[in-house]
Order: structure tokens, then sequence, then C-alpha cells
């Protein structure tokens, strides 16, 4: 369902200034909260800080969206809307406070990044399939394929994320879709993600999280504990990933056959599915793998149930790698 302009208005009119006003707040009080969050650290024998790191990362993310805000504010005066000089310097606004937000993560917690596969991302166009794991790996997909190749990605996310200010003006002035989760409409989801497709160049891509949220433990038994038959049998003999949501990947498969796809697993970033799994300190100095695998378009069988297969194969190898790297 397509949502009304007056909900998006309104929500804005709360999203914007709210994340103005916490970036005055907290630099105002940041010395403050910077003494208070090592205080925290020392009497938890934190030796990582990870109090002190995440508030440093507080700070960090406001400012780089408060940056976001004022391109995408010039750019609102500048340009027209649905031109596109608008859309091409959207989407470099979009590599840019990806590159912010990404740089702030990596240096505030001391993370690793090793890529394998590099070589294969380009040249577009791509579907892009992207393991999800974690609050922090949206940022693998804008960081090592859009920064790194140049690409403009097509985002398929779901409707929570709009609160994010950013990600909701820059993701409704390029191609991308807000997905409603909630099932009620799948037919119009599927439409709009089908139109996703249309027109991809050399340099651009549609990406999706197929298993449409974040792994872990508790929902993987939960999916497990409402399959039955061949179904189950596949899912069980996945250990570190979700079932695919097999609507939305074969529709996109459907829309353009003659696409490549591109698959992106990682492995490192498990088990930071909220803010309080990264405060324990477990993500300090991790060494985070990222591995691309390429599917020139000529592999995909036709049909739909040979597909279903093919995509039920892929996920199985991405899951094979995670496992070896455990």
């Amino acid at each position: 369902m397509t949502e009304p302009l007056s909900a998006r208005y309104a929500r804005r009119l709360v999203t914007i200034p709210g994340i103005v006003l916490s970036l005055w707040v907290v630099t105002a009080s940041l010395p403050a909260l910077l003494v208070l969050a090592l205080f925290v650290d020392l009497v938890r024998g934190q030796r990582t800080f990870s109090t002190t790191r995440l508030t440093g990362f507080l700070f960090c993310f406001l400012a780089v969206e408060n940056v976001g805000l004022l391109l995408l504010f010039w750019t609102f005066l500048t340009t027209r809307a649905g031109t596109r000089a608008r859309a091409a310097r959207t989407f470099a606004i979009q590599r840019l406070y990806t590159a912010g937000h990404l740089a702030s993560v990596t240096r505030l917690f001391s993370l690793r990044f090793v890529v394998d596969g590099a070589d294969q991302v380009s040249p577009g166009p791509l579907l892009v399939f992207v393991r999800h794991a974690s609050v922090i790996d949206s940022l693998v997909p804008g960081g090592f394929i859009a920064n790194v190749h140049h690409f403009e990605l097509r985002y398929v996310l779901k409707r929570e994320l709009l609160v994010e200010p950013c990600l909701d003006l820059a993701g409704h002035w390029i191609p991308n879709r807000f997905v409603d989760r909630s099932g009620g409409d799948t037919a119009t989801e599927l439409a709009a993600l089908r139109d996703l497709k249309a027109n991809l160049g050399p340099n651009e891509g549609v990406l999706i999280y197929p298993e449409g949220t974040r792994f872990s433990r508790g929902k993987r038994q939960a999916i497990l504990s409402k399959l039955e038959g061949p179904a189950k049998a596949r899912a069980e003999q996945l250990r570190h990933l979700l079932p695919l949501r097999r609507g939305g990947a074969l529709t996109l498969l459907d829309a353009s056959p003659s696409t490549d796809v591109l698959f992106v697993g990682h492995h490192g970033l498990e088990g930071f599915t909220r803010l309080h799994d990264i405060w324990r300190g477990a993500l300090v100095g991790k060494t985070v793998t990222i591995r691309f695998w390429r599917e020139p378009a000529s592999t995909l069988p036709s049909g739909d149930d040979a597909r279903l297969a093919w995509l039920d194969a892929k996920w199985q190898r991405m899951d094979d790698w995670l496992e070896g790297l455990d």
C-alpha cells in the first residue's frame, strides 16, 4: 500500500527536528557523557571500553546524519524533483553518509575487513542478495559495493527504517522500496519490486535482504516450527542463515532474467542484533570477512520450481561457507 503524503510529512516533522536537536544536546553534553561512560566501563571492568565507544559512535552517527540532511536540503533547493540531476546527487550523498557511518564504526570499534571476490562485483546490472545478521551489516553493501565500485543501488528495505530521516528523504528521491512486512498487500509489494528492475544500467543494481529479517537462533527455531515436509528439511540444513522469503527473490529474478546475481556473505558480525549486544564489548577488534559470489544470468534456469531450487542451492553454499569459518 502506498504511504499517504500526509503521513510522510507528519513523520518528517518529528524525525528531522528530532535528529537535529539530538545532535545539539549530545554535542553540548559530550564531555560529561564521555566521563560518565568511562566511569561505567571502569566499574564494569570492561577492558574494551564499549560504553565509551558507543557514546562516541552516538555523536558520530548524529553528526553524519545532520551533514546528510544539510546536503539533501541543498539538493532540494538546487535540483528539480524527478530529474536525473537530483537522483545523481542523491546517490552521491548516500555514498557519502554511508562512508561516514562505516568509517565511524570501523575506527571506534577497531574493526578489520577482509574482502574476497571483490573483482566479481563489476560490471552491472546486478541483483544483489545479502545476508542479514546484524544492525551493522546494512553498511556492507553501501561500503563495499556502492562506494568502492560506484554503483547506484536500489534497495528493498523494511518500512520501519523510515524513522531515519536521511534514509527517508534520499530513499524517496531515488528508486527504492520500503516494504510492509506484515503481508497485508503482498501483490502490491511484489509488483513494486518488479518495477525496481526497470532500466537498470551498467553501474546499477537492486539489493534485497532475502531472509526478510536479521538472523538469530530464536527466529530460526520459530520459522522451523511453522514449516513441514521438504521445506522444513531444506531449512534445517541452514545453520547460520534463515530460509529465503521466496516471493521477493523470485519476483526479482523473474522481472529481469538477463541480469547477473551477486550473493554477499559476511562473517564476524553475528549476534549484534541490538545495541545491547554491542555494549557487551564483543564487537571490539573483530575481523569481518566479506565474500562475493557472482552468478551469470545464463546459469539461471527457467520455471519457478527450478529457480527456487537454484536459489536454495546458492543459499546453502553461503551457509556452508559460514560453517567453515566458525
